[in-house]
């Protein structure tokens, strides 16, 4: 019998043919057919298997549509592999680790400890180098698609639109949908490619936050109000005033002020209270009372005038805006862009440093 070539050596053979005896074509027929039955098979003889490198990258999307799918059968159609290539890279994977991964029955299959640890590895590397290959191709390509941001309403209003307005002007292929909302939706189960929110931490541990900037909390009231009324000069003045609350805030009615060492909590209760601050800066701006609300929401209206700060030596807990986005899956080309975008603006506009005056 004759001992089949190395398929390396074979390819040259078929790529830059050189002089062969007529008993080395004869082999070199054989050879070619083995490869061939090989292939359609899916098996190797040992001696021919040696031969080949150790695909990992194969193996470990196998074993990933394996356990995804708790089904060799499931795992082999969707990989467009047969059922016994599927338990090869199994094995073989099993083998050089020197660890059982899944545990076969015939009735089911299950993930040892091992192996559930190997999958959540193995699945955040797999989805790292699908995000490598889209931003290669994002620098060839323009992105394309709908994208969907979430974020308050004021924010949309005042800062949102105007960067949605210049992006689009860049990447005019691109559709926003902008989700505009006062509470905070669930970013997987509403579809939202990232969301603007003060909120610190995310329930979800698959979503990523990145900062965007940290604004302070103030009071204010219009001109007119602290005429008919005089300005509070200590917290506790504020039990004598009217005042306007946000009450999706956390712990809305009471209000935790700080000045160097000294603290002071008031509670609170407003003569007007809302959910929405756009409501509560046109009741303060109408001379109604004394808001409390983040710089980055009445910066406008204390440049023009319309309101006065009022306690500015006193500190409120400061609010840090996040972006929130999924990360386990692959992230489209458009969302990074437009994530990137956002914060390149924010920075280019010194907002940090002016919210937190």
């Amino acid at each position: 019998m004759l001992y089949p070539l190395p398929l390396s050596l074979l390819c040259r053979h078929l790529i830059h043919p050189f002089p062969l005896k007529p008993s080395d074509r004869a082999s070199l027929t054989e050879v070619i057919a083995f490869a061939w039955d090989a292939m359609k098979t899916g098996f190797l003889k040992t001696p021919f298997r040696r031969m080949q490198k150790v695909d990992r990258w194969t193996e470990l999307q196998v074993f990933l549509k394996i356990v995804e799918e708790q089904s060799m059968t499931k795992a082999a159609d969707a990989l467009d592999l047969s059922v016994s290539g599927v338990s090869r890279h199994l094995v073989n994977l099993e083998t050089r680790l020197g660890a059982r991964l899944v545990q076969r029955s015939t009735r089911r299959l299950s993930t040892t400890t091992e192996g559930q640890q190997l999958y959540l590895d193995a699945r955040d590397i797999l989805a790292n180098w699908e995000e490598a290959e889209a931003n290669v191709t994002a620098r060839a390509h323009a992105p394309t698609g709908r994208l969907r941001v979430g974020a308050s309403l004021s924010f949309s209003l005042l800062h949102l639109m105007p960067v949605v307005q210049q992006f689009r002007q860049r990447y005019p292929s691109v559709l926003i949908e902008v989700v505009a909302s006062n509470r905070y939706y669930d970013i997987i189960e509403n579809g939202l490619d990232l969301a603007i929110r003060t909120r610190r931490v995310e329930a979800d541990s698959s979503i990523t936050i990145r900062k965007l900037a940290e604004t302070r909390r103030l009071l204010a009231a219009s001109p007119e109000y602290l005429d008919r009324h005089g300005a509070p000069k200590h917290p506790s003045d504020l039990k004598d005033h009217d005042l306007i609350l946000y009450t999706l805030a956390d712990n809305w009615n009471n209000l935790n002020f700080r000045k160097g060492e000294e603290a002071v909590t008031v509670e609170v209760d407003g003569i007007i209270n809302a959910n929405d601050g756009q409501l509560i800066c046109a009741a303060a701006r109408d001379g109604l009372g004394i808001l409390a609300q983040p710089t980055y929401i009445i910066q406008k209206d204390l440049e023009a005038g319309r309101l006065v700060r009022v306690l500015d030596d006193w500190d409120l807990p400061r609010l840090t805006m996040n972006i929130a986005y999924p990360s386990k899956s692959f992230m489209p080309a458009r969302t990074r862009l437009f994530l990137d975008f956002l914060v390149e603006q924010f920075r280019a506009n010194n907002y940090e440093e002016l919210w937190t005056r």
